[in-house]
């Protein structure tokens, strides 16, 4: 990726937006929600990186592990732990593509897609439940920004996709 724009005092902005504010309040609200289905959800073993890729999966069915690895941004060792993982607990299945034995095809099962399921379930509750707190003109704020909040991720995935090893500094 390349370098942001400096503001004053070496802060990135983007028009009115301090780009390092809004990674930082994303980041807290991510800690916060993952910590909000926990507490909502304490029998799920499940760890995040297991249920991204339990994720990834359902989006993407087929895939082979260095692809997932690549579009998940984790080593292909991690990739392979937390696939024999999942396997194991009936997951995920593996299959060879036909005219390749060597390679793998990864897909999600009905048990993977429940987890996955489960997991956005609650996720929605405890947002729901949040939002329920908040004064009628936050959530219409949090409304309005939701297509932009959108945009903002996709054109963070196509930055990571594009960018190859490029890194930010």
């Amino acid at each position: 990726m390349t370098n942001p724009a400096q503001g004053q005092g070496g802060t990135a902005r983007v028009g009115d937006i301090r780009a390092d504010g809004l990674a930082e309040g994303i980041a807290r609200l991510r800690r916060a929600l993952r910590r909000g289905a926990r507490v909502a959800s304490p029998g799920n073993s499940l760890a995040v990186a297991q249920l991204e890729l339990l994720s990834a999966l359902a989006e993407h069915p087929g895939v082979r592990p260095g692809q997932l690895a690549r579009q998940l941004h984790m080593r292909p060792n991690t990739v392979t732990t937390i696939v024999n993982a999942l396997t194991a607990q009936g997951m995920i299945s593996r299959s060879t593509p036909a005219g390749d034995r060597r390679a793998i095809e990864l897909t999600i099962t009905g048990a993977g897609q429940q987890a996955v399921h489960a997991w956005q379930a609650t996720n929605a509750a405890v947002l729901h439940l949040a939002l329920s707190t908040l004064s009628a003109p936050q959530r219409r704020v949090l409304a309005a920004a939701a297509p932009a909040l959108e945009a903002l991720a996709e054109a963070v995935d196509r930055l990571a996709d594009s960018s190859g090893t490029d890194t930010v500094s």
